[in-house]
């Protein structure tokens, strides 16, 4: 037990000392009985960060991990904050969860504590998808809500999703407000566990109608639908709460021949048909593709556990099936709602669009050429949700996403929805083939329009305290050294988003940058290529985003623009790694 350093030893004593459950503390002593103190240290050598979005991390006994105690802590937090922030006001919170392992345990977790600070809870007695919690604090004018789920996590994997009062998570100041009285809390006796049920109301199904409703009536080609609504769908909602919500808003748009993969409808917090319940993974969508085959489908879609990221899987013009990636998914989403909007002469200059910073700069250049007005905020749909609330009444939001899978059309909440997203993706397809196009060639029609941008993700991981020096340490290399040349172009400009710096390379200018802080650092090139490289918030990884382009003068030249693009990506990461 000698490498257990000493604050974390004390932090051990305390859990096996401390007003915990004996099945807890059982568990903590197995782990000291067995020397592991790789596992003890992991598990206790900090208190789980209760970061911008709330709580994510693996569930077990420890301050580090997802449980009871760190669950309530939380939520007690989150409870002083509401207190103090609307004193003598009846305060209203909403709470759902998702298909994972413990979800429903931790929901009523959080109910109890919310119930015994005398907040009134309105409860999803059942899973539901997060934009739907998110859409719920808005309908009952709660003040806050909370989403129990790990998103794409693997199976070990819980978490705490925290929401304001708009329906959208926590931004500058109250994220750090919220944050300030959780890191108050030093003692589990000051949570309060014992419910309040008189504080605790039922959700009932009338507000998934009506979140429906309001889904359905945002339809841009009802008519398209109507010609086409046999059009081949298959779906996966990949044993996650897509299943509750998706079929349904699909069949209210109109479409009729919706094939579910039924070895992954079933809710499982296990995934067991999966190695990682995220549709980025190509393996997450094997089985819905191979579906599609069999019954010569036209579009796949797949969601994420919690049902706000969608996957999608198309025919090229070989007839094979490829999965588009977000950056794809969403430049077509835009370059549809956008020309919809513009058949239909609706657009008059008083509408928006949103995107990251790290999410494809095609997007960009189709908003300029129909003369949308278009946004960059930091990476997270926190932001989107933000500047919506800002901009409500002022102007329209028409829809906007980012690169990890996640988009929103309308706005009827203030987070990424998958399913708005998989009625959307839908009717867009219905609205190509319509004309007499694949979806697929609607992509390489965009391309010859705007540009082929290519962008890839390139994670690494670095897990427990080393790699979060390790992940520290690179991100100041980069700083103070940044690349001079990548793919074989100059580095003219390195944009520093901690800082709110950007600077021109040849010049030395350095020009100020409007967002708030983020570790984020680009590197954008003379020729137009972006390189992003942001620690991730909730998980053990530093991402680089990598974004190249060049002309496409027809369709049948895309493979091989396609494949030079992807040569140059290599020739990027390796100068960036070298």
């Amino acid at each position: 037990m000698q490498a257990i350093d000493q604050s974390t030893q004390a932090t051990i004593n305390q859990w096996l000392s401390g007003n915990y459950d004996e099945n807890t503390k059982a568990e903590i002593q197995a782990l000291v009985n067995k020397d592991a103190t790789t596992e003890l240290t992991d598990a206790f050598y900090r208190s789980l960060e209760f970061g911008t979005g709330g709580l994510r991390g693996v569930m077990g006994a420890g301050s580090n991990r997802i449980n009871k105690y760190t669950i309530g802590t939380a939520t007690q937090g989150l409870a002083n904050y509401l207190n103090n922030k609307y004193p003598n006001e009846k305060i209203k919170v909403a709470i759902a969860h998702d298909s994972r392992n413990n979800s429903d345990y931790f929901a009523k977790i959080t109910a109890d504590v919310f119930s015994a600070n005398g907040i009134h809870v309105y409860f999803f007695s059942a899973l539901r998808p997060t934009p739907e919690l998110s859409f719920a604090v808005r309908h009952f004018g709660c003040k806050s809500g909370v989403m129990l789920t790990a998103s794409h996590n693997p199976k070990e994997y819980n978490g705490y999703k925290a929401y304001g009062a708009d329906g959208g998570q926590f931004t500058s100041p109250d994220d750090k407000l919220v944050i300030d009285e959780v890191n108050k809390i030093k003692s589990i006796d000051e949570v309060k566990f014992d419910r309040v049920d008189s504080n605790i109301e039922l959700i009932s199904e009338d507000v998934d109608k009506l979140y429906l409703d309001g889904i359905a009536a945002l339809s841009i080609s009802p008519e398209a639908i109507k010609r086409q609504h046999d059009l081949k769908i298959v779906y996966s909602p990949i044993h996650g709460t897509g299943i509750t919500l998706v079929p349904k808003a699909l069949a209210q748009f109109g479409f009729t021949n919706v094939t579910l993969v039924e070895e992954q409808s079933t809710p499982d917090g296990n995934f067991p048909t999966v190695v990682y319940p995220n549709p980025e993974e190509k393996e997450a969508l094997t089985l819905a593709m191979n579906k599609a085959k069999e019954i010569d489908a036209d579009l796949v879609l797949a969601t994420d556990p919690d049902a706000d990221r969608v996957g999608i899987a198309v025919k090229d013009n070989d007839g094979e099936w490829v999965l588009l990636n977000g950056n794809q998914t969403g430049s077509l989403l835009i370059n549809y709602l956008l020309s919809a909007w513009q058949d239909s002469g609706k657009l008059d200059g008083n509408q928006f669009i949103v995107k990251t910073i790290v999410t494809s700069n095609l997007i960009e250049e189709i908003a300029k050429k129909k003369n949308v007005t278009y946004y960059n905020t930091l990476t997270g749909f926190k932001y989107i949700g933000q500047l919506m609330t800002e901009l409500e009444g002022k102007k329209y939001f028409i829809g906007g996403g980012e690169e990890s899978y996640g988009y929103l059309i309308g706005d009827l909440v203030r987070d990424k929805d998958a399913v708005v997203s998989a009625a959307f993706i839908s009717e867009m397809t219905a609205y190509y083939k319509d004309k007499g196009a694949s979806l697929y060639n609607a992509l390489l029609d965009m391309y010859v329009e705007y540009g082929l941008y290519k962008e890839d993700l390139v994670s690494l991981t670095k897990k427990g305290k080393s790699g979060a020096e390790e992940i520290k340490a690179m991100m100041v290399k980069f700083r103070e050294n940044p690349p001079a040349t990548l793919g074989g172009s100059k580095v003219s400009v390195l944009k520093d988003y901690e800082l709110s710096q950007e600077t021109d390379l040849a010049t030395g200018k350095v020009t100020k940058l409007d967002y708030p802080t983020s570790d984020v650092l680009q590197f954008i090139t003379e020729d137009g290529s972006i390189v992003s490289a942001r620690p991730s918030g909730t998980e053990p990884k530093i991402k680089f985003y990598c974004s190249v382009n060049a002309p496409l003068a027809d369709r049948k030249d895309f493979d091989s623009v396609n494949a030079q693009l992807g040569e140059k990506i290599k020739a990027v990461m390796a100068d960036l790694q070298a």
